[in-house]
């Protein structure tokens, strides 16, 4: 029963990134029905750039609230701001092509970030694997029995986190100016913009709003798994995918949903077989859900015009 709590936590944990990443692919999805793939590299970016500012700020002061506050901030606004650009430059002019153009360029876009990121130039990084800072120090909050069960800070931060990151975004999305014009836009663009409804505008803040999302996503991965390199956002970003699509994709509390199941998913693979099968399982029951709901557990069926 002991195991079964400590990697119901560890899954719950790992599922809310999950969520937060998938939730930029949904909403991206839902007001443009295209699969932004460049999302998980976006979400690498954010966490070099939360890299950088902890350095800056330095050992004290990258470990306070305000520090940590800011680190969060100016990752967030740095990946917003690279989502505006990813948005104006390289989907807009393709938004009355063919699909399959821009989803091929969503796919170059993330091959220029992952591979760019490793050259060893100027600002870029380079290849080589960077320890992220301890911005938050690793504590034992709880301990259960013979260290049975424990439960560290910084999942329960880390849960909290995203979990006030998801009710902000369910409330800017359903209670809101803007959520309304979001959906209105995800429902007919054209209609949108004869209703007065500046569609680029309401297009380009959807990709700045996901971009940061997961920027923060992309914080608390790293703080959980320490290890920094540029191919992150590759593996990252198809498992949110992955959990998108199980959701329903372009449904806002199914992304939540999915994100949280495949990392439970995952955990309990991890605990009770072997860590090789961790991938396999997640895409199996990936294949599974499409089976069963092809449109996901959340989604649904909608005739398409032709």
């Amino acid at each position: 029963m002991a195991d079964f709590i400590q990697h119901l936590i560890n899954g719950l944990a790992a599922g809310t990134i999950y969520a937060l990443v998938a939730l930029g692919y949904t909403m991206v999805y839902g007001v443009l029905k295209l699969i932004n793939f460049a999302h998980g590299d976006v979400m690498m970016v954010g966490v070099y750039i939360a890299y950088a500012t902890a350095k800056q700020l330095g050992r004290g002061a990258q470990s306070s609230l305000l520090g940590v506050m800011l680190i969060f901030l100016v990752a967030m606004g740095g990946c917003a701001l690279i989502g505006f650009l990813i948005e104006r430059f390289a989907y807009r002019p393709l938004r009355e092509k063919p699909r399959l153009t821009a989803l091929i360029t969503a796919i170059g876009i993330s091959f220029a970030l992952s591979y760019g990121f490793q050259l060893d130039i100027g600002f870029l990084p380079g290849a080589a694997p960077r320890a992220f800072p301890e911005i938050i120090r690793p504590t034992e909050w709880l301990v259960i029995g013979d260290r049975d069960v424990v439960l560290w800070n910084w999942q329960v931060i880390s849960v909290l986190i995203a979990v006030g990151l998801m009710v902000s975004l369910q409330y800017l999305v359903f209670k809101t100016r803007f959520g309304r014009a979001m959906r209105a836009v995800s429902y007919d663009h054209r209609t949108a913009a004869l209703m007065g409804i500046p569609v680029d505008r309401i297009i380009a803040l959807t990709f700045m709003l996901g971009s940061a999302l997961a920027a923060g996503a992309g914080i608390l991965y790293a703080i959980k798994d320490t290890a920094v390199q540029p191919l992150m956002g590759l593996y990252v970003g198809l498992k949110a995918f992955v959990a998108a699509v199980i959701g329903g994709i372009g449904h806002v509390p199914g992304a939540v949903v999915g994100g949280l199941l495949l990392g439970l998913v995952e955990e309990f693979v991890v605990g009770y077989t072997a860590s090789t099968w961790r991938d396999a399982v997640a895409f199996g029951f990936l294949i599974i859900v499409l089976l069963v709901r092809p449109e996901g557990l959340f989604g649904r069926i909608t005739a398409e015009k032709v």
